[in-house]
């Protein structure tokens, strides 16, 4: 049985989106239907949007979804109609990645997440004459007011935990706080340097707080965000636009921090995070860049640095969401103070806010 919904979407390059009825597909047996109730609005998103990543067109995006399901595919288990989930990203489960535990390096990662297909090519999303639109994006597209998921990609939410704080858990927070506590493995008393206090960035440093990080550096542009890091973690802030970046962390750190995770993705602040760093540190580059943002080999080769290229940071999501709510549950991991709410249909004003700055963690919520 085909689903109707209202959907945002996006029909060319660095154009508004357009609010349409669109009709969903029939369920295949390893997929769910959800109802979305609220969906965060992501700079990957962005990304799609201004062509830094390219796309097939008309699409309809959102890849940090959370709601109700209305229906079950066949084969599906574990999941049943009225369960509350969140959505993450989607990955095939039979790769040697996705049975080592790497999931986020799906061997199949591009197709099923930015493609706007299912592994098997099919379409998820037409418009009501017939058009065929893009979906599946992240194996959501939860732009909309239902959408058609991998039951691989959801994550069973306790009903006590209100679903329109749980979608950024399925890409950004978890980026954050997953490049600390899984791919960098932070010990207790090290330092960390995190660049860019956007929700990615903030999750971190409240995830380096978790780890035991005794010096954790923010850096930033904005004042208003390097306040709101130290209230989350930060041990000092510097200021990127009036402050010389190495110069400063140097001095405060002795010599070089031990980690760095920048989250800006501009080659002059990456230069800067691996510049404040000592030999033999580690530097996670999380942002997604314009296509041709370059960067000095010299950063690199002979410094004794590890640099790495982090994907949603490590998580296995039916494993790292649930501890990261345990996390907010106890009070240790406040994500929710990142988050503002916008109607839906106000999602021209989320983006305009994200990209200024005024907001940090944009969700959108469905009427």
């Amino acid at each position: 049985m085909t689903t109707s919904a209202n959907a945002a979407v996006l029909r060319n390059v660095d154009s508004p989106f357009t609010f349409e009825e669109v009709v969903l597909d029939e369920l295949e047996p390893t997929e769910i239907l959800v109802k979305i109730v609220a969906t965060g609005l992501c700079h990957t998103d962005l990304a799609v949007v201004h062509g830094h990543i390219p796309a097939a067109l008309p699409m309809v995006l959102g890849h940090e979804g959370a709601g109700v399901v209305e229906q079950v595919g066949a084969a599906v288990t574990g999941f049943g109609v009225g369960d509350h989930v969140g959505l993450s990203f989607a990955a095939c489960g039979h790769c040697d990645n996705c049975l080592t535990g790497r999931a986020a390096y799906c061997a199949n990662f591009l197709l099923l997440n930015v493609a706007g297909v299912r592994e098997n090519g099919t379409t998820t999303i037409e418009g009501t004459d017939g058009e065929v639109i893009r979906g599946s994006f992240f194996g959501q597209s939860s732009f909309a007011t239902h959408a058609i998921v991998s039951a691989h990609n959801a994550v069973k939410i306790p009903e006590d935990v209100p679903l329109d704080i749980v979608g950024p858990l399925g890409c950004g927070i978890q980026t954050g706080a997953g490049t600390v506590l899984n791919t960098l493995d932070v010990p207790a008393g090290a330092s960390v340097v995190v660049t860019g206090a956007g929700a990615v960035g903030l999750s971190a440093i409240m995830a380096a707080r978790i780890a035991g990080a005794t010096t954790i550096i923010a850096v930033d542009v904005l004042d208003q965000r390097l306040e709101f890091a130290t209230k989350l973690g930060a041990t000092h802030t510097v200021n990127g636009s009036s402050e010389d970046v190495v110069t400063t962390i140097h001095a405060i750190t002795g010599g070089g921090a031990g980690y760095a995770i920048d989250t800006t993705a501009i080659p002059s602040v990456v230069a800067d995070a691996i510049n404040s760093t000592r030999f033999g540190a580690t530097i996670a580059l999380l942002g997604v860049p314009k296509p041709d943002a370059v960067m000095p080999l010299g950063l690199v080769s002979g410094a004794g640095k590890t640099l790495v290229g982090g994907i949603e940071g490590d998580s296995v999501p039916q494993v790292f969401i649930p501890e990261l709510i345990a996390l907010y549950r106890a009070g240790r991991f406040p994500f929710d103070e990142l988050i503002t709410r916008y109607a839906f249909d106000d999602i021209d004003q989320a983006i305009a806010d994200t990209q200024s700055g005024v907001t940090v963690k944009a969700v959108l919520t469905m009427p």
